[in-house]
């Protein structure tokens, strides 16, 4: 099958400088990588591809050769000499020094997951967060309450304190990886030499050996414990609101500091008030009689009842604010929302003979009454 060519397997123009050939042979080489498309006969095909066009065009005197003559350039007799034309792709390349210069020290391992995560195992690990939800009555979360609340979290072996070795011993410096928690391979490929770092094959990647683990945890230095712990609920929080409680997270590993608790707070609707922000939403029910000529009513808040004087006239839908009836603001207790009253005036369906009278009264003007006349004396002398 014939050759592509070059550039065009690359991806970049023919006057691409050297910087963007490496660029793009950085990105297909990640991509079609053997170690991170395992079984994929195209990809391995492609990969060799990218590696021969990278071969020819990253090299002045190669490049320059290509350029004039094509492949034919590197064919048997050609000026590439070598079995094959192309001189065996280097017969002694190492690609791990290839992608240590492109990735700053990093082999194949780094590079493709196998020794990324090998390099932290052994160091400090901070433990997860954990979030749990916690549900409140409405006047719990308005003024405050104090709640217990039960969770299994994996917390530090009390036995050996997180060490994984059983009490009067200790671990001991793995003797492949001297402590790192990582090797170097070196593997024979038909590119030549490739060197590659992965996870520790005696003591995964921990860096250490233990020979007598802990009967607790079973080397694993945390164990599966259930916690009561006691959370302190300022007046004010809302719901869908969370309490951070520093420290009491999972466990960390070799040493690492323990994650945080987070507590999302849920708060059940009241059957009268509806919270808005740190305002009450009261409705008030009116009589027709009690709006338009006005009463002393009793209305429930916060606090309890209080009697409140409704003003004659008063409509359908108005609105009253009490100042500081609300909710305390949670991070400023000396701040306090208000209650808004609104009022719904109960219209009757059903009427009497006589009320309908009287209603109708309202709408007749001969009903209104009438000043009386002033009359003089000779007025009321006629009379």
């Amino acid at each position: 099958m014939a050759k592509r060519d070059y550039y065009e397997v690359l991806g970049v123009q023919k006057g691409a400088d050297e910087s963007e050939i490496k660029k793009a042979y950085r990105k297909l080489a990640k991509k079609y990588h053997p170690d991170a498309n395992p079984g994929d006969k195209e990809a391995e095909e492609k990969f060799k591809e990218v590696g021969e066009a990278y071969e020819i065009l990253s090299d002045a005197q190669k490049r320059a050769a290509y350029d004039q003559y094509g492949h034919a350039a590197f064919e048997q007799g050609g000026m590439g000499g070598g079995a094959g034309g192309f001189g065996g792709f280097s017969g002694g390349v190492d690609m791990g020094d290839i992608f240590e210069s492109f990735f700053g020290g990093s082999g194949f391992g780094d590079i493709f997951g196998g020794g990324g995560s090998s390099r932290r195992r052994n160091g400090p690990v901070n433990g997860s967060d954990i979030q749990v939800s916690l549900t409140l009555s409405f006047e719990e979360a308005v003024f405050g309450c104090s709640k217990e609340i039960s969770l299994n979290v994996t917390d530090t072996c009390d036995q050996c304190h997180g060490s994984g070795a059983k009490p009067g011993t200790s671990a001991e410096t793995c003797t492949r990886c001297r402590g790192t928690g990582q090797e170097r391979v070196v593997r024979q490929t038909p590119f030549g030499s490739m060197q590659s770092v992965t996870t520790c094959s005696v003591c995964g990647g921990k860096g250490k050996i233990i020979k007598e683990k802990c009967p607790k945890c079973g080397g694993q230095g945390r164990v599966r414990v259930q916690k009561t712990i006691k959370v302190d609920v300022p007046k004010g929080i809302n719901h869908g609101q969370s309490i951070r409680k520093a420290g009491l997270g999972e466990a960390g590993i070799n040493g690492g500091q323990p994650g945080d608790l987070y507590i999302e707070i849920r708060v059940m609707p009241h059957k009268q008030f509806v919270r808005n922000g740190n305002d009450i939403l009261l409705n008030v029910n009116l009589s027709m009689t009690q709006a338009a000529l006005g009463a002393n009513i009793t209305i429930p808040t916060l606090e309890g009842e209080e009697v409140y004087g409704v003003k004659a006239g008063t409509q359908p839908e108005s609105k009253v604010i009490l100042r500081n009836k609300g909710v305390w603001n949670v991070r400023n207790n000396k701040e306090r929302g208000n209650m808004i009253l609104t009022f719904k005036v109960n219209i009757p369906t059903k009427l009497t003979e006589k009320q309908k009278e009287l209603l109708r009264q309202f709408d007749d003007p001969d009903t209104e009454p009438k000043k009386e006349e002033h009359k003089g004396f000779f007025g009321k002398k006629k009379k």
